[in-house]
């Protein structure tokens, strides 16, 4: 009520002012009639002396002085009427003045019922902050947002996998305390796009390994959990990457999904903080850099924070993965099957060749174990994935780009 009070007579106080300043006279100020006829008279004086030079002739001499008397006439008129109070041309307009005054009332109420929040009480930032942590403590779990969602069908594989993965089902089924098999099945779950199960194995990996339980692990879990969730973080997934943070508190993954959970909770002036650092740690290429990138100037302005988008930098060592020309493709679509796997093998032998020779971005390096776990030869995936970690050892964000393409190729571990 009170708000509604200061805002009403605010409003009437503007509305007034501008209602006294288009209906008050011009009082104490000369009338524009006398003016006018100071101006009639002078220009009679100056038509007798063209005149009188010869400028013009008599005849139209004569025809401007009955122009001008005429207007002497008129103004004379206007300024006796003044005089004797009649209403002066310079009054404003009364109802013009009302209907000001009633926009600036009903367009005001209006404007506040628009983009306003009528009834929503003023928010301090001890209250705002006390609240968003409320709806953090008390968001869905993941069980009660994935009932939301669409349902996800599970994606069978073909041929002679398919009855592997049907075996292994089986075998973690009838011994769930089998750490080896359940991180199998995590991973075979995960390369089907079956994330559900795939999480559920997950978690049974990090039950078995307790205390031995390392950075990848648990960010692969999270991982899997927020993709089930269609990018919402869950607070299973909370406790996954809270116990990654506290292994490395440094890894920019687990820093990107936590600022995507400070997001979420309405939390933008913490997750600004956490995402500005890693846009400018970097590096280019890190597959978390477009996202951050296309919500972190949104996301400044919602925390109040004075900032410029930097220029995007081109990626130093961009990948250099060469995929087939089109005349390729035309080819491959008249191959066999195993013509088209060899194609890709080729494909793939020649990115391990140039990359012992020359080397390679972390990301190339990325591409080709996930290459190598998507042709089935996990031997070649798990010695290129320790190779690479040899060269980008100490590199948090290369091992963490690493690890993506290992936990593809299913030799994380």
């Amino acid at each position: 009520m009170a708000f509604w009070i200061i805002a009403l007579v605010l409003a009437l106080i503007v509305a007034g002012l501008l209602a006294r300043a288009l209906t008050r006279g011009q009082q104490g100020q000369e009338h524009p009639a006398a003016y006018d006829l100071r101006v009639y008279r002078d220009q009679l004086k100056e038509i007798d002396k063209d005149v009188a030079r010869g400028v013009i002739g008599e005849e139209d001499g004569e025809r401007l002085r009955a122009e001008v008397s005429r207007r002497i006439l008129s103004a004379d008129a206007q300024l006796r009427h003044a005089e004797e109070g009649g209403k002066s041309d310079t009054r404003g307009d009364a109802p013009l003045a009302a209907l000001v005054a009633l926009i600036v009332v009903a367009g005001g109420v209006g404007l506040y019922f628009t983009v306003g929040k009528p009834g929503f009480r003023d928010l301090p930032l001890e209250t705002r902050i006390a609240e968003a942590e409320e709806k953090h403590n008390t968001r869905p779990s993941q069980a009660e947002y994935e009932a939301k969602l669409p349902p996800m069908p599970l994606n069978e594989p073909q041929g002679e996998f398919k009855d592997l993965i049907a075996k292994l089902r089986d075998t973690v089924a009838e011994r769930p305390d089998d750490l080896q098999g359940q991180v199998l099945l995590a991973r075979n779950e995960a390369n089907l796009g079956n994330v559900r199960p795939a999480y559920k194995a997950q978690g049974e990996v990090l039950r078995l390994k307790g205390a031995e339980a390392e950075v990848q692990d648990y960010l692969f879990h999270a991982e899997l959990l927020i993709n089930a969730a269609q990018g919402y973080v869950s607070p299973e997934a909370e406790a996954s990457l809270r116990a990654a943070m506290e292994k490395n508190p440094r890894h920019p993954v687990v820093r990107y999904y936590w600022g995507l959970m400070l997001v979420q909770s309405d939390r933008p002036d913490l997750a600004f903080d956490m995402w500005e650092r890693l846009l400018r740690e970097g590096p280019p290429n890190a597959p978390w850099i477009p996202a951050i990138r296309s919500r972190i100037e949104e996301l400044a302005w919602r925390a109040g924070e004075k900032f410029t988008l930097p220029p995007e930098q081109p990626a130093a060592n961009a990948p250099m993965l060469r995929g087939p020309s089109e005349e390729d493709m035309e080819n491959a679509s008249e191959m066999t099957a195993e013509d088209q796997q060899a194609m890709i093998q080729n494909m793939v032998s020649q990115l391990s060749e140039r990359l012992a020779e020359e080397g390679g971005s972390a990301m190339e390096w990325s591409q080709l174990i996930s290459a190598y776990g998507v042709l089935g030869d996990t031997p070649r995936a798990a010695a290129a994935y320790a190779e690479a970690q040899e060269i980008f050892a100490g590199d948090e964000a290369a091992l963490a780009i690493l690890l993506n393409g290992a936990a593809r190729a299913g030799v994380a571990e």
